[in-house]
């Protein structure tokens, strides 16, 4: 059978995985009840990259790593990414992997020039995310938690810009049928968020709720599943 796999692209702060888990934790509870089986690779780590026929979804976990500093582990799994848009494997690139995805695909990443979006954040669909099978269900406007400092500054060619921010225009896009990059957490509780603030020591920055964004990872499963 084929499996829905997590590429972990790096761990949360020792802190913070103490209390609440590990990003693949925090995935795999997002994604609800599933079908199919869930392996994580570990590919900061040397963990294998499954081939795309193996895998009938596939997500990369966010990072404290920074992709322009092209580490050996993260060009492999930017080189591994097209062959599965190719193939038309669900994808999902959370952050560090939204932004593996569009210099995969051909867009440009570097530190956004207003500098860090930490916190509880606004988010506004645009109007191809209405018929867009992720957002399905998702209002137009809702809040998320985000804590970035670079950011797909050009989208890939072709790709189709889906959520945005008077901060970061670029929070959501599809390249392909079935491969999406979110630059917010849909990951993240309430507490996660509030323990990042309090790690950066972001003073007057506060974690709300944001009970709409986690809808990604569910409609994500479904999509995965469905296509299995």
């Amino acid at each position: 059978m084929k499996r829905l796999s997590i590429i972990k692209a790096g761990s949360t702060f020792a802190s913070t995985g103490r209390r609440f888990g590990d990003f693949e934790d925090w995935i795999i509870s997002g994604l609800g009840s599933l079908r199919c089986p869930v392996e994580v690779v570990d590919a900061m780590h040397g963990g294998g990259l499954p081939e795309p026929g193996d895998c009938c979804g596939v997500v990369v976990t966010g990072s404290h790593a920074m992709v322009t500093d092209n580490l050996p582990w993260s060009l492999g799994i930017e080189r591994w990414i097209p062959g599965l848009v190719d193939a038309g494997v669900p994808f999902l690139g959370i952050c560090y992997g939204h932004q593996l995805l569009g210099r995969a695909a051909g867009g440009v990443v570097g530190y956004h020039p207003l500098g860090t979006e930490s916190g509880t954040v606004c988010i506004r669909l645009a109007d191809d995310a209405r018929q867009d099978r992720l957002f399905d269900g998702i209002p137009g406007t809702f809040a998320a938690h985000a804590t970035h400092a670079q950011s797909v500054l050009d989208l890939p060619p072709g790709a189709v810009r889906l959520a945005g921010n008077a901060f970061e225009p670029n929070h959501a896009f599809r390249v392909g049928r079935c491969a999406w990059g979110v630059q917010f957490h849909p990951e993240y509780s309430t507490e996660v968020m509030a323990a990042y603030l309090e790690q950066d020591a972001l003073a007057g920055v506060s974690a709300g709720e944001a009970p709409w964004a986690g809808r990604v990872l569910t409609n994500f499963a479904t999509i995965a599943c469905r296509e299995s």
